[in-house]
């Protein structure tokens, strides 16, 4: 599928499959790497690292939008438990392709995407809607009103 704008709220990307699975919700978006062991609160789905932009929210129900992971092999334990917790991102889109970022992906079951025509950080901004269908490698995006926007 193309990149092409659907209408002016709406932007569709494809992208390749990492793990199946239909989902949508509120975007949150960030630049940085987001680290597993030491990084999350499992039991919330909060960002903890100090210095990350995003210290303090909760990536839990949302559809995280970021780069990839860093750090050691506890990720995908981070991630598993956020799957118990019921604290998971409701889908991940990611950029780098890992062992970390895929096995992550796998133990949280969120549907997973990578390999975009167009980059997703350059497309979704953090309270964008967003509707993941990996098994067709389709994201729609249906931007967040700005106050002043035409309905």
């Amino acid at each position: 599928m193309s990149d092409a704008v659907m209408n002016e709220q709406t932007i569709v990307i494809g992208g390749r499959k990492v793990v199946g699975g239909v989902a949508e919700g509120e975007a949150l978006v960030t630049r940085d790497r987001i680290s597993g062991w030491g990084g999350i609160d499992p039991r919330t789905g909060t960002v903890i690292e100090t210095r990350h932009e995003l210290r303090g929210q909760s990536f839990a129900g949302k559809v995280l939008v970021f780069p990839g992971a860093k750090g050691s092999s506890g990720w995908s334990a981070m991630f598993h438990m956020t799957r118990l917790m019921n604290s998971a991102p409701a889908a991940f889109l990611f950029n780098e392709m890992t062992t970390k970022m895929a096995l992550g992906a796998v133990v949280t079951h969120a549907p997973s995407m990578t390999d975009f025509e167009r980059d997703p950080l350059e497309c979704i901004a953090t309270g964008d809607w967003v509707r993941v269908d990996a098994d067709r490698g389709v994201i729609e995006i249906t931007k967040k009103s700005k106050p002043g926007d035409r309905p």
